[in-house]
């Protein structure tokens, strides 16, 4: 799996963490199930299958019964990120986060909260607003053959780890194409100075949008540098045209932050998504999510017991704040460079091809246009 710095391509000023990955805020795990089998002509509900479903855990704790706070953003609503209108509400995330394709989310949606059941006694009158994105594969994927089931969900958090993060064709992100390249699941973290906190900031993209002409690195125009006559564009083009997509973000950071805190921080993902040339065009469903997972002190649903009457927090100073707004752009800036050179070749129903960015063209084309901006 090539990434960007493996490139010494480097987005930004800022310090990346360990694994330069959303699992470097501690207690945050990812894990995917790839769903990949089939080939040629297109047979609705027997394939071909390019698809699957990523799930990121927000700590090591049960998330439904210790709630962080969080926040959201949207860029281009034409996609869903169900549980927003709780997250708006309450501030806080109750749920695990998974990812998927467009026509699985209802499936996904129901998994977590089946094992959100089997987590608590079946008597308690537990409630569940999961929080589930998707982005749209069927270029690829035979999207309406419903090909994600429960246990795809299962594999996904048997596979949560807390250390690297495969990128690329894998989990929700295995249909995926991002600026007319193979796009997918791509992620990044900063840690920022000491005097600012020295806090963690993680982001996790699932890259699905997108103009081939608009894709920028490092402020290069490589889509304009490697046109379609070049590195060709998916054989079929989207129905409402190139830019037809969604980005899901998520946020994660081990900051001290209130909900409206949260929300500032999945604001600033826009201008990564932007730096790397996205615009949120009309038919994009561009969703972001931070969470914090600091104050783990807040209570639960009350339903069926009680919670204490106040809750001790701690708040990050505004005046700090800053520091985590560059920290969010830059990793969202690389996450998103990561989907692409995490990505492999793919061709999926009606012998449709999604090609790679190719690191080498890159190369050549960052220093054909700026030398300065590869190592």
């Amino acid at each position: 799996m090539t990434r960007a710095r493996d490139l010494g391509v480097i987005t930004g000023r800022g310090t990346p963490g360990p694994h330069n990955s959303i699992t470097d805020v501690a207690g945050v795990r990812v894990g995917h199930a790839s769903l990949v089998h089939g080939e040629g002509p297109l047979v609705v509900g027997r394939g071909p299958v390019r698809t699957g479903v990523t799930v990121v855990v927000p700590h090591e704790g049960s998330i439904w019964d210790e709630p962080l706070f969080a926040g959201c953003h949207r860029l281009n609503g034409n996609g869903e990120l169900t549980g927003l209108e709780w997250v708006r509400e309450s501030g806080t995330l109750t749920s695990p986060i998974a990812l998927t394709n467009t026509h699985s989310v209802g499936v996904v949606r129901d998994a977590l909260v089946a094992r959100a059941v089997r987590e608590h006694d079946p008597q308690h009158a537990f409630w569940a607003l999961p929080v589930v994105g998707e982005t749209w594969d069927g270029m690829l994927n035979d999207v309406n053959g419903l090909h994600v089931k429960p246990e795809h969900v299962e594999q996904a958090f048997a596979a949560a780890s807390d250390g690297p993060v495969p990128e690329g064709n894998v989990g929700a992100g295995v249909g995926m194409i991002c600026h007319g390249f193979k796009g997918g699941v791509g992620t990044a973290s900063r840690v920022v100075p000491a005097s600012a906190g020295g806090y963690t900031v993680g982001v996790l993209v699932q890259a699905n949008h997108g103009r081939r002409e608009r894709l920028t690195v490092n402020g290069a125009p490589v889509g304009e540098l490697l046109p379609p006559s070049e590195i060709p564009l998916p054989a079929e083009p989207p129905k409402h045209g190139q830019g037809a997509g969604s980005i899901i973000v998520v946020v994660a950071t081990d900051a001290p932050l209130l909900p409206t805190q949260c929300a500032r921080l999945a604001q600033r993902a826009g201008f990564g998504v932007a730096r790397m040339g996205g615009v949120g065009e009309h038919w994009s469903g561009d969703l972001f999510l931070a969470f914090s997972t600091a104050n783990r002190t807040l209570p639960a649903s009350e339903i069926g017991g009680e919670s204490a009457l106040t809750v001790q927090l701690t708040m990050l100073s505004n005046t700090y704040i800053t520091p985590l707004f560059d920290a969010v752009i830059e990793a969202v800036e690389e996450a998103i460079l990561n989907a692409l050179l995490g990505a492999e070749t793919m061709t999926g129903r009606d012998g449709v091809s999604a090609y790679r960015l190719d690191p080498d063209r890159l190369l050549e084309v960052l220093h054909r246009y700026r030398p300065h901006v590869a190592g």
